[in-house]
């Protein structure tokens, strides 16, 4: 049974590498040209496709490692690491940066065609570190209501993103520059102590430390 304890540490991992808040100014910039309710659909058309990668990988990316001979001890342990590289980003404004290249690549060459699709659910939304992210929840949470719990969780995170991509000119408005890079580098403290747990665990299962 899924703790409330184990809930909250889902709930808290996926919301900081989903990073609804550093999505709205980039969301905006890929749906120039666009009106309210073309947004919309690009918004939900998006988080559609990126929950449905995301529960893929909850429900089968543990198995997939197990055919590919990976412990969950190394992949803790490697996944750990991956976060800790985003949390730095964030906390130095790097990850930002990447996201803008990346739609701006898409703006260049697709001309806003496909953007729910790429670059939007893949890989903005379901990007490496939440795809990571998940895959390790999924390891911590075997079991069918355990899994159950954690697709509820990713549901809910996704609606909050889609919520966000809605409001998204509201919350550009409201932040600001100042706001942006003051809730970005907390939200990378955050993340980076929930990495360290990740590899202190990913260590203990590799080495059989109780």
């Amino acid at each position: 049974m899924a703790t409330a304890d184990l809930l909250i540490n889902a709930v808290t991992t996926l919301l900081v590498t989903l990073d609804p808040p550093g999505l709205a100014p980039i969301f905006l910039g890929l749906t120039i040209g666009m009106n309210r309710e073309q947004r919309k659909q690009v918004a939900v058309r998006g988080s559609l496709i990126a929950f449905g990668i995301l529960t893929v990988f909850a429900l089968f990316g543990a198995s997939v490692l197990g055919i590919l001979g990976i412990s969950m001890g190394a992949f803790r342990i490697a996944g750990g690491m991956l976060l800790f590289w985003i949390s730095f980003e964030m906390i130095f404004e790097k990850r930002q940066e990447r996201k803008e290249k990346t739609s701006e690549m898409a703006i260049t060459k697709d001309h806003l065609q496909n953007i729910a699709v790429f670059p939007l659910a893949l890989p903005l939304i379901a990007g490496p570190g939440s795809i990571s992210a998940t895959i390790l929840l999924a390891t911590s949470m075997p079991g069918a209501i355990e899994k159950a719990a954690l697709i509820v969780v990713l549901a809910l995170c996704m609606l909050l993103v889609l919520g966000t991509l809605v409001v998204a000119e509201r919350i550009d408005r409201f932040l600001g520059v100042t706001g942006r890079a003051i809730l970005t580098r907390l939200l990378g403290v955050i993340l980076a102590a929930l990495a360290i747990q990740f590899v202190i665990d990913g260590a203990k299962a590799a080495f059989s430390i109780a």
